[in-house]
């Protein structure tokens, strides 16, 4: 199995949550940074673990920090396999939404510079994030996938979508409906963790290990075999990202 997108460097232990995971059978990690700084500490946990691989990206809650393009370009010059998590958030408001447009335009830019897919964050923003999309040619990933009102736009332009442990909530009946209707080469399945852990373990705090509760609740949804499915997401991530 492979977590799509963990933020390794916002939990306690990385190493130990990274041993829990192969133990679980969970092999492959994508680890995401949501600014320089955190990319660099993403890179820096990779760099002692072979199967984990990086994006980075500056998150659109840091849109009107510092963090400058020109040093996450540098980062970025580093083996990473995405530029992510990007996008628009206009259900928080840490940031106005025109510092947000232009650092997400931009961070799309460069991705497309050099040849990267994005991973991308939106919230509450689903016209304006398709509208920025648009002008991408590029491979995107809708990570966390909550706005099923942008899915008819993710099918017609052949996105990735990524669900997260909020897929298997009780409530969640709308995400699930969502996630029947993804074609199954662009499936695909993520912790967002230390955030969202699936409802087993729901009040812990998450990790990649438990991917596989998404995993299988999506197989439930879908009503496919868990494991040919786990081996499906891990083969679609290998495309969206250019893993070996």
């Amino acid at each position: 199995m492979i977590d799509t997108h963990a933020h390794l460097d916002a939990l306690d232990d990385p190493a130990g949550a990274i041993a829990r995971a192969r133990a679980a059978g969970v092999d492959r990690i994508v680890a995401v940074g949501t600014g320089v700084a955190s990319t660099r500490s993403t890179l820096a946990i990779a760099a002692q673990n072979e199967r984990v691989s990086v994006a980075g990206g500056i998150h659109p809650h840091q849109a009107a920090e510092s963090e400058s393009l020109d040093e996450l370009t540098a980062v970025l010059a580093e083996d990473v396999v995405a530029v992510g998590e990007i996008g628009l958030d206009f259900y928080r408001d840490y940031a106005p939404h025109e510092d947000q447009r232009r650092l997400f335009a931009a961070q799309l830019e460069l991705a497309a510079q050099l040849g990267k897919p994005v991973i991308v964050h939106t919230r509450a923003a689903d016209d304006e994030t398709a509208a920025l999309l648009e002008r991408f040619d590029g491979t995107v990933v809708l990570h966390c996938f909550s706005s099923p009102a942008l899915l008819p736009v993710a099918l017609e332009r052949g996105y990735y979508v990524s669900f997260a442990g909020n897929v298997t909530y009780p409530k969640a009946a709308e995400l699930r409906a969502a996630a029947a209707q993804v074609p199954p080469e662009r499936l695909l399945a993520e912790t967002d963790c230390p955030y969202l852990a699936p409802q087993p373990v729901r009040g812990k705090t998450n990790e990649p290990a438990y991917v596989a509760h998404t995993i299988a609740s999506l197989a439930e949804t879908r009503g496919e075999d868990v494991r040919e499915l786990a081996l499906r997401i891990d083969a679609n991530a290998a495309a969206a990202f250019g893993l070996s």
